[in-house]
């Protein structure tokens, strides 16, 4: 039976285009109780056995059997070995899109991320210390498809940003390891990197054991299990974002070819099954031609089956009475990526509020975003857009206030804080500013 894809096709102009469109957007964070449970058991066999509950459940899930941590734990050697393997071609790859990502970083570091004080009229001097964290873990996904862009995405910031250790945990199911993945971690400075996944790595993340250090925060995608652990250990560790299935969200003036519109719907829904591809347009004749292309090129894909389950469980083809009614909607979405497929880009960029990334014109593929644009592909999902961005420097450093009160100072600010903290029914903190009172 042949494979087919027809998104939900949907106009602002129906009757019923709320209804449908909210169905179509709804999904669920909330993890099976099952695996809830479950992962509650790992992490608190993880926290009192320490490595000999990550062996075994590493043995279990991943078919990867070790008598000690210290198999599992990828040298140096290993890494950079992996790295001379690849063919020129790729080696060149990860270290064009490592300078690049490392240069857009390095930029954004200096965008208000340092050190900086001053002083007020009376001397008193105000500002903030900006700190790396000592140690992060990164998760690399791993299993149905290996990602080098994403050990770039995490560890790279980080680096940047000063962290002193950086340890990536990435699953190597059966034991098989890929080598772009262990390749990206030599060139991106990853200072320890261990064969491990599932709830079990990021409960040896989070609380630490014989053999892998405790983390002050985790990043990186994963399985459902891997959000629901993330979860789970928030508070002891901190993290980057739980995660929902990888989104993209296409505004069209129908001046793009369609072909390139249909594979970049294309690009998210082989993620997964549950990844959602939109497009928005106000052309019904050029959402017609889309579908066309959706038709022809599906079956030249290898990844298909999975295209077409998206696309025909979440995928939708909306026609809109306008370009401005689209961006409307577009910001309701808060897609992950946003593509503005457009004559005139910049004539909507300032009308789009909500977005992961913003990828302006028809030339601005989102695949180019995933690997060596720049700025990073860690990016908000299920519409958390409207008050989080994506993985950056500052996710890896924190800022501690700087307060210096002068002796003048202490005589405006000590009548306030005694004012407040008097009635607040707390006297020492009210007779400690009194003190220092002429």
């Amino acid at each position: 039976m042949s494979l087919s894809a027809k998104p939900l096709r949907l106009s602002t102009t129906q009757p019923d285009f709320e209804a449908q469109f909210t169905a179509r957007l709804h999904w669920s964070a909330e993890q099976d109780d099952a695996i809830e449970q479950r992962v509650k058991d790992i992490l608190a066999d993880v926290r009192t056995r320490g490595d000999a509950a990550v062996l075994e459940y590493t043995a279990r899930f991943d078919g990867l059997a070790a008598a000690s941590m210290a198999e599992l734990e990828l040298t140096a050697a290993e890494l950079k070995a992996a790295f001379d393997s690849l063919p020129a071609e790729q080696r060149g790859a990860l270290q064009q899109a490592a300078a690049r990502i490392r240069r857009y970083h390095e930029w954004q570091k200096t965008q208000g991320g340092e050190t900086a004080t001053y002083r007020d009229e009376d001397g008193t001097l105000l500002g903030q210390k900006v700190t790396p964290l000592d140690r992060v873990g990164i998760y690399v996904p791993g299993g149905k498809a290996a990602y080098p862009s994403s050990v770039l995405m995490n560890a790279i910031p980080a680096h940047v940003a000063g962290v002193g250790e950086i340890i990536m945990v990435v699953p190597t199911p059966k034991g098989e390891k890929n080598p772009l993945v262990l390749a990206a971690a030599h060139v991106a400075g990853v200072s320890r990197a261990f064969t491990l996944g599932g709830a079990q790595a990021i409960g040896a993340l989070a609380y630490g054991t014989q053999t892998v250090p405790k983390v002050d925060k985790i990043t990186g995608p994963g399985n459902a299990y891997v959000a629901s652990a993330k979860k789970h250990v928030f508070g002891t560790v901190g993290i980057d974002m739980i995660a929902g299935p990888s989104e993209i969200l296409v505004l069209a003036d129908g001046s793009t070819p369609p072909e390139w519109v249909a594979m970049d719907l294309f690009s998210q829904a082989e993620h997964d099954e549950l990844a959602q591809s939109i497009l928005l347009c106000p052309d019904a004749a050029y959402i017609d031609a889309v579908q066309r292309e959706i038709d022809r090129l599906l079956p030249t894909l290898p990844r298909a089956e999975i295209i077409a389950k998206s696309l025909n469980g979440r995928g939708a083809l909306i026609h809109t009475r306008s370009m401005e009614e689209a961006c409307d909607i577009s910001n309701r979405i808060a897609p992950e990526h946003l593509e503005v497929s457009s004559r005139d880009p910049h004539q909507w960029e300032p009308l789009l509020r909500h977005a992961g990334a913003i990828f302006l014109g028809a030339y601005t593929s989102e695949s180019l975003g995933d690997y060596c644009a720049g700025p990073n592909h860690v990016l908000p999902t299920s519409g958390t857009a409207r008050f989080s961005g994506p993985l950056s420097v500052y996710d890896f450093q924190k800022r501690t206030s700087l307060i210096e009160v002068s002796e003048a100072g202490a005589q405006q600010l000590g009548r306030i804080a005694s004012v407040l903290a008097h009635g607040e029914g707390l006297q020492a903190h009210a007779r400690a500013a009194e003190m220092r009172l002429r």
